[in-house]
C-alpha cells in the first residue's frame, strides 16, 4: 500500500467487496482494498477473485453440480481490515458494500466497525470509518469507487469523497438482461414454469435494479432485440443524457461490444468503462448477461444507513 500525502493531511483508504467487480489494474492504480466474498461451490469454500478469476468462475459454475452460493464477509474480517488500515497510518476509511437488500454485508461492515473501536480504544479520534450501502451491484458502485480513487490522488477530502459517492449511489440505476433463464430458474428468482415458457418463446426480461430492488420492466422477444431495448429504456431513465454510462458484460464478449456501440450511438458518447459481471450477478442470472448503468433522478434516504444497525 503506497500513500500519497494529501495537502489536507488525510490518508484516505477506499474499501469495498469483490461484488463491485473492480478490475485488478484499477485496484492497484487506485490503492483500493477489495475484500473477497466467500463462495461455496459443491461444498468447497473459495474466495472470489482470490481463488479464481471471474472467467474461471464462469467455467467452474458451468461444471458445478449445484448452484454456487455466496455468503457475506464477516464482521470479524471487516474489523481486521480496519485494524490493518489503522496500523498502516490511514486516517479515514470509506467502505462501500453491495446493496443491503438481500445481503448482510453492510450490517457486517457496520458491526465490524463497532468491534474494531471496542477492541482498539486507542483508535478513537485517530481514524474515521464511514460505511456506505451502495444500494446496487457490480459497476454500480465499482465505477464510482474507481472515480473516487482519482479524487483521493487529487487531494479531495474524505467529506468530499463521501458526498460524491453518496450522491452517485442515490442516482445510479442498472438495466440488464440475461440471455438464458436457466440460472434465474435454478436460483429461484423466476418460477420454473415461467422460465420454461420464456425460453421456449425466446423471451428475454429486461430488468432494472434500483436501491437493490429488481423489477422486470419489459419482456423482449429474441436475442437480437435485447441490446436495443436495454439502451432505449436506459435512455429514458437517464436524468442527464451527458452523464457517464458504463457497460457490464458476462461470459459473451460480443454482447458487451454490441451494447458499447449502441450506447455510443444513442447517448452520443461512449461508455466510460466496461466491467465484467462477477459471481453475485452470474449466480442469479447466469454468465450470459449484459447490462449498463445510468444515473437517474435523485432518491432521498432510500438506502440503509449506519444508524439503522
Amino acid at each position: 500500500m503506497h500513500m500519497a500525502k494529501k495537502k489536507n493531511d488525510q490518508n484516505i483508504l477506499l474499501m469495498t467487496d469483490s461484488a463491485s467487480d473492480i478490475a485488478d489494474s484499477d485496484l492497484l492504480d487506485g490503492g483500493i482494498v477489495m475484500l473477497p466474498i466467500p463462495i461455496t461451490i459443491d461444498s468447497t469454500g473459495y474466495l472470489e477473485r482470490v481463488d479464481f478469476t471471474t472467467t474461471e468462475f464462469y467455467e467452474r459454475m458451468a461444471g458445478a453440480k449445484e448452484l454456487p452460493v455466496t455468503s457475506h464477509i464477516s464482521s470479524l474480517t471487516y474489523a481486521r481490515a480496519y485494524l490493518d488500515a489503522f496500523e498502516s497510518g490511514y486516517t479515514d476509511i470509506i467502505n462501500t458494500t453491495i446493496t443491503s437488500v438481500g445481503s448482510h454485508m453492510f450490517e457486517a461492515a457496520v458491526l465490524g466497525k463497532r468491534q474494531f473501536f471496542e477492541e482498539h480504544p486507542e483508535a478513537a479520534g485517530r481514524i474515521n470509518i464511514t460505511v456506505l450501502d451502495s444500494g446496487t451491484y457490480t459497476a454500480g458502485y465499482g465505477y464510482p469507487i474507481v472515480e473516487a480513487s482519482k479524487m483521493v490522488k487529487n487531494g479531495a477530502s474524505a467529506d468530499e469523497i463521501v458526498a460524491y459517492l453518496d450522491d452517485f449511489y442515490a442516482t445510479v440505476e442498472i438495466v440488464f438482461a440475461s440471455y438464458s433463464l436457466e440460472y434465474a430458474k435454478r436460483s429461484g428468482r423466476i418460477p420454473v414454469a415461467a422460465a420454461f415458457i420464456g425460453d421456449v418463446l425466446g423471451l428475454r426480461p429486461i430488468i432494472s435494479i434500483i436501491d437493490g430492488v429488481t423489477k422486470v420492466v419489459e419482456k423482449v422477444r429474441g436475442d437480437k432485440n435485447v441490446v436495443t431495448h436495454i439502451v432505449d429504456y436506459a435512455y429514458t431513465r437517464a436524468a442527464d443524457k451527458k452523464s457517464p454510462t458504463v457497460v457490464i458484460c458476462g461470459s459473451v464478449g460480443q454482447y458487451g461490444d454490441d451494447l458499447h456501440k449502441a450506447v455510443s450511438k444513442k447517448f452520443g458518447h461512449a461508455p466510460r468503462a466496461r466491467y465484467q459481471a462477477g459471481a453475485s450477478i452470474a449466480i442469479n442470472s447466469g454468465p450470459k448477461v449484459v447490462a449498463m448503468l445510468v444515473r437517474g433522478e435523485k432518491r432521498i434516504n432510500t438506502r440503509a444507513r449506519e444508524q439503522d444497525f
